[in-house]
């Protein structure tokens, strides 16, 4: 009788253990990518909320923000590149942002274009110093370029607490190897970021991002190839812009069925419009750890929550209350 107690206690205890474990995996995100920041404060704008001045990142993280979402290029000081001559977007500006968004207590995902310019279904241009070279030894420099930005931001204590491997890739990367038509191709050079993730750290969460917010079909197709080629990816990440995208009613159907579909988590990485929409849609997404969105650019682009004078404007009160319905209940 003591042992079939004993054993009864065991069992509970490991369920209760086990059960924590899933809590502590659970995590609802609000993030935002400002990665334009330091661009727009070189011009001098200075941000405020209601006449009092502050760092931006701290005037975000005060609405109700937890997560900051950084785009990072091979070389954008060349030429051809998304910053020539002044780098914007490169290691060092990565690194000197990682230290602000820590130091102001939120977390980072770290999102690798693998260009020297934007990376989008349009165009995924491979960075100059990449162009000649043998596929063999492009799936070699996407690895070696993903352990030195990361261990570059383990060294200085700002490590992303997420990463993005490829920008949008449903068309591929890395064109013309990397298209999507050579499915084979694409999935080694995802392979290749993958494993140079995991060569610095091996449990932090990876995403693919894919910009078919509410389509269903395209985004099945290209998954279910990605998946059966052995690619291990945590999270699916999905940008959202109804001009291309579709509808809130298209985007609600795809996330549930990619939900229901996949393993994976699943975020809405980019969106700008239908702010309260698309966070409810978000964070209702069934039977999933992770769940959440980052506005793209909000500082000054599209639906922007500061003006271009870097003053607030009622859409950044919309946060406030997205926070307090869907991110402070899990803290």
């Amino acid at each position: 009788m003591k042992k079939l107690l004993l054993l009864s206690c065991i069992a509970i205890l490991l369920s209760l253990v086990s059960l924590q474990a899933q809590t502590n995996n659970k995590e609802n995100i609000l993030g935002a990518d400002i990665s334009f920041l330091p661009q727009l404060e070189a011009r001098g704008i200075v941000f405020s909320d209601k006449g009092v001045s502050k760092d931006a990142i701290l005037l975000l993280k005060e609405k109700g923000f937890n997560y900051i979402r950084l785009r990072i290029f091979v070389n954008p000081a060349a030429d051809s590149g998304y910053s020539p001559k002044k780098g914007f977007c490169d290691l060092a500006h990565t690194l000197q942002m990682a230290k602000r968004i820590k130091a102001a207590g939120l977390k980072i995902l770290l999102d690798f274009h693998y260009s020297d310019t934007w990376a989008d279904p349009e165009k995924q241009f491979k960075p100059a110093a990449w162009e000649k070279l043998s596929f063999s030894e492009l799936t070699k420099a996407v690895k070696t370029h993903t352990i030195e930005v990361l261990a570059a931001l383990k060294k200085q204590n700002t490590f992303p607490d997420m990463i993005q491997v490829g920008n949008e890739i449903n068309h591929g990367m890395l064109w013309p190897d990397g298209n999507a038509k050579n499915m084979d191709q694409l999935a080694k050079l995802l392979k290749a970021g993958i494993k140079g993730v995991r060569a610095v750290d091996g449990s932090v969460k990876i995403m693919l991002h894919i910009a078919l917010g509410g389509q269903n079909e395209e985004s099945r197709t290209f998954l279910d190839q990605i998946i059966a080629r052995k690619v291990k990816f945590d999270i699916i990440g999905q940008s959202y812009y109804p001009q291309w995208h579709g509808t809130l009613e298209e985007l609600k159907n795809n996330t549930n069925d990619l939900a229901n579909r996949y393993p994976q988590d699943i975020v809405i990485v980019e969106y700008t419009a239908h702010k309260t929409e698309v966070n409810d849609i978000a964070f209702s997404v069934a039977n999933k750890n992770i769940k959440g969105t980052f506005i793209w650019e909000p500082l000054n682009t599209w639906e922007y929550i500061f003006e271009k004078d870097g003053k607030s404007n009622a859409l950044l009160d919309l946060y406030p209350q997205i926070s307090k319905k869907w991110i402070l209940p899990t803290n």
